[in-house]
């Protein structure tokens, strides 16, 4: 393992200790309540989230309510080294076990998103974040952005801040982040 794999395995381990923590005792609709004061303004345009594990902080009530106003995605694993591809969801969406134990649509249309509510282990101040390190979002959002603007908002327990995230050329930037507990944007949204 190289240097750098480590760092991010020892800030990995710590950060999900963390959340676990976090995951515990915090305020779990205080994150909800602050994602759909953040996204209200982008309303209507298409969106996708994450269907949470383990001991995610839960998009799904900001999920639910943005389904209210436009199209919102979820992740659909496409292969290993590939970009994740979106299919439309709604609350009353059929669902089903895909890969890593994430629930996925069980049929529906793919959507294209123009934002994304992005999970993850870790995060600083900087608008880094650390995911579990197969790249997936990486490589979305390197993707996506290479043909529009493409907004990536990380969703958190305040808990999984790490002081100095050990970061690669290929990791994509946040440009906001949420937690039960602020909002914090890196790079202004479009209206």
């Amino acid at each position: 393992m190289s240097g750098l794999a480590e760092a991010k395995a020892a800030v990995r381990a710590a950060a999900f200790a963390r959340r676990k923590q976090a995951f515990d005792t915090g305020d779990r609709a205080a994150g909800a309540r602050n994602l759909i004061a953040h996204l209200r303004g982008l309303r209507g345009k298409p969106m996708a989230g994450y269907m949470p594990m383990r001991t995610e902080i839960d998009p799904l009530p900001a999920m639910a309510e943005l389904a209210r106003h436009g199209p919102v995605g979820v992740p659909v694993i496409q292969g290993k080294g590939q970009p994740l591809r979106f299919r439309a969801w709604t609350p009353e969406t059929p669902m089903e076990d895909g890969p890593f134990g994430a629930r996925v649509p069980v049929s529906g249309d793919w959507i294209d998103p123009e934002l994304l509510i992005v999970p993850l282990v870790a995060f600083d101040r900087a608008g880094n974040r650390l995911g579990y390190g197969g790249g997936f979002y990486d490589r979305t959002l390197e993707a996506l952005r290479s043909r529009r603007q493409t907004l990536a908002v990380g969703f958190a327990w305040a808990a999984q801040e790490a002081a100095d995230l050990p970061v690669e050329p290929t990791d994509q930037p946040l440009d906001a982040l949420i937690t039960e507990t602020e909002i914090h944007v890196f790079h202004p949204s479009p209206g």
